[in-house]
């Protein structure tokens, strides 16, 4: 293959894969009413079950389509519901004039408004509506505990954010905006992170579904996390914090944040570990299924791939290393995977999950661009005559740090290319402007918000 036609099969590998991972659809296939019984995947609820009402949370960048698609199944069943949701695709057009209208953005008809209260929250930092939206969850919940009523949480990425409410009820909402800033740009994991967030959080680690221990309850969740750590999507608003969840004071001391976090937060980070509410009953049901996550878009990647002829191996090993080590490690394999295939044969490295990317500079970018200058600067200066490399990186949510888009495409010409226009590739890379780089060379991959989120896909193809 020359490089437009990589170019172009990277490009639908990555729209295949990406719609896939569509949380509307996944709702839609999970719940179902039959004579009367509600069946949600392995759990079937009874009429009886169901007289007291339903009621539904949703939180996250997925919030609104997947309670789009509850509200169309269930109907008038639904008694009331509360969405954490980002703001509408409108917004995001107003704010980014080079983005245009795609088929990865989900048709959305809204639920009933007469039972549902939208939010608005903020991502990365939370906003007034993150706090809002707690509040009125709060209320639904311990009306539905009064009714003893049925509860169904839809919980996705982004939702730390978008509904939050402080432990401790001094911390104001900027302190709460400059802890997330802070935490989400000094390279820590997104299990520390999250140890912090619990920590000072009335939300977090279960306890907004303490709200209503009388309740059965059930999560369906689009997990932006690792397979099994299901309960750290959203900070894990419906589960108790895992067992081996790192130690929020240890995350603030080995990032050195003691002088970088307000003091109200250090504060309550020393606060001790609440006991869950008594009245629970274990009779009650809580059941947690996870809908989406990222090895449903590895899959159907790698299917798309083979399709288009190519032999396809998935690093899965590669998924949430420190961002060099990351990128110089999948750049070795696909190597050492286009050494041991056949000549005239294509391949496809596949690899996903979230790369720790520390900011270092001011710019423009994340780390699914961030990784793709990476690989065009060390493609550049190894090139093989021979052969081409195309590398894609972005966010399954649309959205790729502080930037516009989900992530970029480069090849080993991309950063001879740059230099023409009088860009150093390097300079770039060094203030963490690697969106502005890949809007330059009109290789910016923008799809506008997705309505999903199942963390990064990075899609390598050598010929």
């Amino acid at each position: 293959m020359n490089l437009p036609e990589l170019y172009s099969a990277a490009r639908e590998i990555f729209n295949e894969a990406l719609k896939s991972v569509d949380a509307a659809e996944a709702v839609r296939r999970a719940v179902q009413i039959e004579d009367g019984h509600l069946k949600i995947l392995e759990t079937t609820f009874s009429p009886r079950d169901l007289s007291a009402g339903l009621y539904s949370i949703a939180i996250g960048k997925a919030a609104h389509p997947m309670a789009s698609a509850l509200s169309e199944i269930l109907e008038e069943r639904l008694k009331a519901c509360v969405i954490a949701a980002p703001p509408p695709i409108a917004d995001f057009a107003l704010r980014n004039a080079d983005w245009k209208t795609t088929n990865f953005i989900p048709q959305i008809r809204n639920p009933r408004s007469a039972f549902c209260n939208v939010f608005h929250g903020g991502h990365p930092l939370p906003n007034r509506e993150s706090l809002e939206a707690a509040r009125a969850a709060f209320d639904l919940l311990r009306r539905a505990d009064r009714m003893r009523a049925l509860i169904i949480f839809l919980i996705s990425g982004g939702g730390s954010a978008m509904m939050e409410w402080p432990r401790d009820e001094s911390i104001t909402l900027e302190e709460l905006r400059e802890t997330n800033r802070v935490l989400v740009s000094c390279g820590a994991s997104i299990a520390e992170v999250n140890s912090v967030r619990r920590a000072i959080s009335a939300v977090k680690g279960g306890k907004l579904a303490r709200h209503a221990v009388h309740c059965n309850q059930v999560s369906l969740i689009v997990s932006d996390t690792g397979a099994g750590e299901e309960d750290c999507v959203a900070s894990g608003p419906t589960f108790k914090p895992p067992m081996n969840a790192p130690d929020p004071a240890s995350v603030i001391t080995r990032y050195s944040l003691e002088s970088k976090l307000p003091v109200s937060i250090l504060r309550a980070i020393k606060l001790p570990v609440e006991k869950e509410a008594s009245g629970s009953n274990n009779a009650l049901r809580r059941e947690h299924y996870v809908l989406l996550e990222n090895s449903t878009a590895l899959e159907s990647a790698a299917e798309a791939a083979r399709i288009r002829g190519f032999t396809v191996e998935i690093a899965r090993d590669i998924v949430g290393q420190q961002i060099d080590e990351g990128c110089s490690l999948l750049l070795s394999r696909l190597y050492d995977l286009r050494r041991r295939t056949d000549k005239g044969r294509g391949v496809c490295l596949i690899s996903g999950g979230e790369f720790a990317c520390p900011v270092r500079g001011s710019g423009i970018g994340g780390r699914n661009a961030e990784s793709v200058l990476r690989w065009a600067i060390e493609l550049y200066e190894r090139a093989d005559k021979k052969s081409h490399i195309v590398a894609l990186s972005a966010g399954t949510d649309g959205i790729d740090g502080n930037s516009p888009a989900a992530g970029a495409i480069a090849d080993e010409k991309s950063a001879e290319r740059a230099r023409l226009l009088n860009m150093d590739a390097r300079r770039f890379l060094d203030e963490s402007d690697a969106y502005t780089f890949f809007q330059q060379l009109n290789d910016a991959i923008i799809t506008g918000p997705t309505g999903t989120n199942v963390r990064d896909l990075r899609i390598m193809l050598a010929s």
